[in-house]
């Protein structure tokens, strides 16, 4: 991949915040003997290809999707670093979205051989946003981390319950997910995850107009992620 100036010239503040604090709290995907995915704190992040997909508007966006800086996460909703990463970024939108500057883009990696119920939880929060758009979606997943204790500790049987509080049709939400209506929609970010070099959950891509693509990986707290993007902006 060819490398502007431009892009060089980015990499080096970033790569000064960045260094020490990725990886601050996440859950790694490491292959066994048997193939199977295991909980791995590692310290280091491998380089990685970034080849990421285009945001559109089947994705569940928050801010101007035309930003400055344009955050991919791939998240699992029963990842302990995720709930507290999804108020992190919450907080980071009502810093700099209102002036354009950041957008946060929420893409699915249930991590499925540590939590088995998070591809369901993420295909519930699909059956909503077919139901009531982007709203509901983000309506029903703000409600879901509220709830869940993480670790797979959520009762599924919230998921219906969950869809009546934030206003939706609760007999058409449990067909769509008994149907698996969004089964593939869910494995497609998946898939989008492991192609753009995530390893594990919370992973963020920040997307940088002019720039090549620069992972992020790790649940950092507020602080250290808001130096990380106004470091990022001073760059423009």
């Amino acid at each position: 991949m060819e490398n502007s100036t431009g892009n060089s010239n980015l990499l080096i503040p970033i790569s000064i915040v960045v260094a020490g604090l990725i990886v601050a709290g996440a859950f790694f995907i490491s292959k066994d003997d048997n193939g199977g995915e295991e909980e791995n704190n590692q310290e280091e992040e491998q380089e990685q290809q970034i080849n990421i997909k285009p945001v559109s508007e089947d994705d569940h966006i928050l801010g101007n999707p035309n930003a400055d800086i344009v955050v991919v996460e791939f998240s699992d909703l029963e990842c302990p670093y995720c709930k507290n990463f999804h108020e992190t970024m919450h907080q980071i939108v009502d810093e700099f979205g209102k002036d354009g500057e950041v957008a946060w883009v929420y893409r699915h990696l249930p991590l499925t051989r540590l939590h088995s119920k998070a591809q369901r939880e993420a295909e519930a929060t699909e059956c909503a946003w077919a139901q009531g758009g982007n709203d509901a979606w983000w309506a029903y997943i703000d409600r879901l981390f509220e709830v869940t204790p993480s670790n797979n500790g959520l009762d599924l049987n919230q998921l219906p319950v969950i869809a009546e509080e934030v206003g939706l049709d609760v007999e058409e939400f449990e067909q769509c997910l008994e149907d698996e209506t969004y089964k593939d929609k869910v494995r497609a970010d998946s898939d989008d995850a492991i192609a753009s070099g995530g390893q594990g959950t919370p992973y963020n891509v920040f997307l940088i107009k002019g720039e090549d693509p620069i992972p992020v990986s790790g649940g950092l707290p507020f602080d250290q992620m808001k130096n990380l993007i106004e470091q990022t902006l001073l760059t423009f």
